[in-house]
């Protein structure tokens, strides 16, 4: 296969984002939508292609954390119970793409206050899991994943944070399997509309493939690079505008 120019591009920056989504345990769809925004993928085309990558790097993501003894398997099975059928409905759904642009691009832009504004990593005292209030958290979550194309990592891991339920790297463990089975959900959501991947697919999931393996193994360790959080932020940002504008 001749790649061109524009292509060979896309596909030196998509191990990059993999790297640094499965770096704090997120497969990447927000980077992944918003990359192929820049490119010009067609909208029929991006959000199962995000789900797609998702599969792929979250599951590294989750195997290497897992590995390193951060996982919560309750907090994990309250959220996930009310996402995973949310996250079929959603991926049913089938947005105007004029609308469907406009609510990617608000989203990117909280994917970057999300990366920029990051809460500590450390939590002495977690506080008690409210089942009601985490299912129905988890399914607020997962709809809205299936509907955009994305996992919902990066809305479930402030959430974690925010009501101290587990440090970072707990809330990135959980996070990444929540981001599996979320995209698997919204996949199989898709299939009654027909599931259509660009000529780059498999091209796209060994480059992320790459990129996922080093981040997760770095993240779940001890590594972190906030230059490459900065580059991310940029691309996000970019992309939101040319969305919201364009």
């Amino acid at each position: 296969m001749t790649l061109e120019l524009n292509e060979v591009f896309f596909l030196i920056l998509l191990p990059i984002i993999s790297f640094l989504y499965a770096s704090v345990g997120h497969g990447g769809a927000s980077g992944y939508l918003a990359l192929m925004a820049l490119f010009s993928f067609p909208n029929e085309m991006m959000k199962q292609t995000a789900l797609l990558l998702n599969l792929i790097v979250a599951g590294i993501a989750f195997t290497q954390y897992y590995r390193a003894g951060h996982f919560n398997k309750n907090l994990f099975l309250y959220f996930a119970i009310g996402s995973i059928p949310m996250a079929f409905i959603g991926g049913q759904w089938a947005l105007d793409p004029a609308i469907y642009k406009k609510i990617l691009g608000v989203f990117l832009f909280f994917a970057v206050l999300r990366m920029l504004f990051s809460t500590p990593k450390s939590l002495k005292n977690p506080n008690s899991i409210k089942p009601l209030l985490a299912i129905l958290l988890g399914a607020g979550i997962g709809l809205f994943s299936g509907l955009i194309g994305i996992g919902g990592g990066i809305i479930l891991t402030p959430i974690i944070l925010l009501l101290h339920y587990g440090n970072m790297k707990e809330a990135a463990a959980v996070s990444a399997l929540f981001i599996w089975v979320n995209s698997a959900s919204g996949l199989l959501g898709q299939w009654s509309s027909g599931i259509e991947f660009p000529p780059l697919t498999m091209l796209m999931v060994v480059v992320a493939l790459i990129g996922g393996s080093i981040g997760s193994y770095y993240g779940s360790k001890r590594w972190n690079n906030k230059k490459l959080e900065y580059f991310l932020a940029f691309i996000l940002t970019t992309a939101g505008i040319k969305l919201i504008l364009f």
